[in-house]
């Protein structure tokens, strides 16, 4: 195992009970408070966050024992997500008087970036220290080649994954573009503070007093509501599982986040449990997908896990989805010379 001289520890290639082929690599980092964050370069994805409690460590990310359980699941479980994130209606989009297809793969509907988003590439990856800083990372990089999955124009794209000696891991994403073209990142780590069971009890804060409501397809219809005095409201923390009977389906909604400005790196959501675990999220996007884990259907996980309905919860910080179809959204569009940067800071208590 190669270390790092640091106050926090990078390994590459480390046996982490995880198997991987030689196409790919593994990486931990740990800071001196006993966090570990554990990725892998296939699909830039994190597959644990491990954080020490009295009674040992607990895994709150729900992930795969291999990189095959990745190539072939359908979760999304902690992966990096593009060229756009979310759905896309009918694929379909216009931009400076050209219409454009992208590749469907959700019903007659574009998710995640298409049948081969970021999520399923080996992405180049470089582990990193800062000593003065506190911190040790992972900066993963990909070029996404024009004409892939439908999008217009080369794009470069960085994530980088930080953890700090403050219990803090930091994703961090950059883009730049030959040609105009859509980009929206996130990450889609699945959360459980629990570390098993369901996340019902989970308790929810959101700093959003507006929601995007969606058809059937989950697509927005283009409104932009307030969440008061119904089910979708988390302006206090509330138990997940409260009200979700009241909401088709399960959440699986945008939330608009108050923002003094665009761009500020602010309070989007605080979870806490029965563990003694809390989450604190912080983003610059304008919007947080907020989904209850309502498709999980006996998916087998790591460490021998089965993951049900409601076992995992995201909070994916991005745009707003399908922003090509509606003008009034956010634009999600990147130009030539213009970078495409957002950040997304997770907080652990513990």
């Amino acid at each position: 195992m190669k270390r790092f001289k640091s106050v926090l520890t990078g390994a590459r290639d480390y046996p982490l009970a995880f198997s991987f082929d030689e196409k790919t690599q593994a990486h931990k980092l740990s800071n001196s408070h006993g966090v570990e964050v554990s990725l892998i370069d296939y699909g830039a994805t994190i597959v644990s966050v491990k954080i020490p409690t009295k009674s040992g460590l607990i895994n709150i990310a729900l992930g795969y024992d291999n990189v095959k359980g990745y190539e072939e699941g359908n979760t999304y479980f902690g992966c990096t997500v593009g060229r756009v994130c979310n759905r896309i209606a009918k694929g379909k989009y216009s931009l400076d008087g050209k219409d454009f297809t992208l590749a469907c793969n959700n019903g007659p509907n574009h998710l995640h970036g298409g049948i081969k988003g970021f999520n399923r590439v080996v992405w180049k990856s470089e582990p990193f220290t800062d000593s003065l800083k506190k911190i040790a990372g992972v900066r993963f990089t990909y070029t996404s080649v024009s004409g892939e999955e439908g999008y217009p124009g080369n794009l470069k794209v960085t994530a980088v994954y930080t953890l700090g000696e403050d219990n803090t891991l930091l994703a961090e994403y950059f883009a730049e573009t030959d040609e105009a073209t859509p980009v929206n990142l996130t990450n889609h780590t699945y959360w459980n503070l629990n570390g098993t069971g369901d996340i019902l009890s989970h308790k929810l804060h959101l700093n959003a007093d507006h929601f995007l409501p969606v058809s059937d397809a989950l697509i927005p219809t283009g409104e932009i509501l307030s969440v008061k005095n119904g089910p979708m409201d988390f302006t206090e923390p509330k138990e997940i599982g409260s009200r979700i009977s009241q909401v088709q389906g399960g959440y699986d909604h945008n939330y608009v986040l108050n923002k003094k400005q665009a761009d500020e790196l602010s309070l989007t959501a605080k979870v806490t449990a029965n563990t003694d675990i809390s989450l604190e999220l912080f983003t610059t996007q304008p919007g947080v997908q907020f989904y209850s884990g309502n498709f999980l259907d006996g998916v087998k996980g790591a460490n021998g896990s089965v993951y049900n309905k409601h076992n995992g919860f995201c909070l994916e910080t991005q745009n707003f989805p399908d922003a090509v179809n509606h003008s009034y959204f956010p634009s999600s569009i990147l130009r030539p010379g213009q970078t495409y940067h957002q950040q997304t800071l997770h907080k652990f208590i513990f």
